[in-house]
């Protein structure tokens, strides 16, 4: 089995993390940039403001996630306070380009509380035409979503992919994460399915993972 370690912190200091991890054993990164949406209530939440963001992208095999993780905390403990979040998800395996192979199921998800509850975090995913994801965030937040990252992408379709995929051929996206109480991902889903930019088909996606031990990087 494999974990996604998942982290998201200012921009320019996406290189603290994956240079942490590799002192831990880690093959590497990958670094993407993106901007914070969020205002309040930091355990909900994706972005740290509405600031430029680095998300660093890891890959670890089970047997050194625990030293990852742990180096990559270390590491930013003595940064400002909410420096970042990181949280990981359960992949199974995993497919290099050149070899073959077939993905398996992720485990249930299950963080705890400083009192040892069980707290179970899901990250919310929305692709949407470029220009929604504010949107989308907006009815997110009426849905009890504390703020989210969006990052810029575009869509990679032929025209025949359109048929099959159902999606509209628009060059440029917005991906929207957004972590929440797994308790309140339906009703998140739901507020953002609703909107006037969803009823058209095609217009966009939604899915939902389980985040794993999300923590907050920095000061505590």
């Amino acid at each position: 089995m494999f974990k996604l370690i998942v982290s998201i912190v200012p921009h320019d200091c996406g290189e603290l993390i994956t240079s942490a991890a590799a002192a831990k054993g880690a093959g590497g990164g990958t670094i993407m940039m993106a901007r914070g949406t969020a205002q309040s209530n930091i355990i909900q939440l994706l972005g740290l403001g509405d600031t430029s963001k680095d998300i660093a992208y890891v890959i670890v095999d089970d047997s050194i996630y625990e030293d990852v993780r742990k180096e990559i905390i270390a590491g930013t403990e003595n940064k400002k306070k909410s420096f970042g979040v990181l949280f990981s998800i359960n992949i199974g395996d995993f497919i290099k380009a050149g070899s073959t192979g077939d993905f398996t199921g992720a485990e249930k998800a299950v963080s705890k509380d400083k009192e040892g509850e069980e707290m179970k975090y899901t990250v919310v995913n929305v692709i949407v035409n470029k220009g929604y994801a504010d949107d989308a965030m907006a009815a997110a937040r009426k849905a009890g979503a504390g703020g989210g990252t969006i990052l810029s992408a575009r869509g990679t379709a032929k025209e025949g992919d359109a048929k099959f995929l159902g999606m509209e051929i628009v060059p440029e996206k917005d991906l929207l994460m957004i972590v929440v109480p797994s308790e309140n991902a339906d009703n998140i889903v739901q507020a953002i399915k609703d909107l006037p930019c969803m009823q058209k088909a095609g217009s966009g996606i939604i899915f939902c993972s389980k985040a794993h031990d999300f923590t907050l990087l920095g000061k505590n």
